[in-house]
């Protein structure tokens, strides 16, 4: 079964999918964020086997990609030290993929499909 959350760092600024991307993810219990899950991004950017089995549970959730960790690894700087997307999961019965549209100085996400 896949993981019911994925995602997809897309380097816009180098036109290429952002391989080795440190990724964590939480869940919020009460007014405490939980870590869940990490991993780093594959050659095509992706993140796809989170949570490996762990039920589709409702709530919101955060996902904190390391971008400083990313544009060091590639000798560069970047404005945005780290992304944090916080999303909430309604239907646990869904599949939530949350990509990631990466350059140095911006950054911007969307639910996808």
């Amino acid at each position: 079964m896949a993981s019911p959350i994925t995602t997809h760092v897309l380097d816009t600024q180098a036109g290429r999918p952002a391989k080795g991307v440190p990724v964590q993810l939480y869940r919020k219990e009460q007014s405490e964020w939980v870590a869940i899950a990490d991993g780093v991004t594959n050659d095509d950017g992706r993140i796809a086997d989170w949570l490996d089995g762990q039920p589709r549970v409702a709530g919101t959730y955060r996902i904190r990609f390391d971008t400083d960790a990313y544009y060091a690894a590639k000798g560069e700087r970047c404005f945005y030290p780290e992304v944090q997307i916080d999303f909430r999961i309604e239907h646990s019965d869904q599949h939530y993929h949350v990509p990631l549209l990466l350059a140095a100085h911006g950054f911007s996400t969307y639910r996808g499909s």
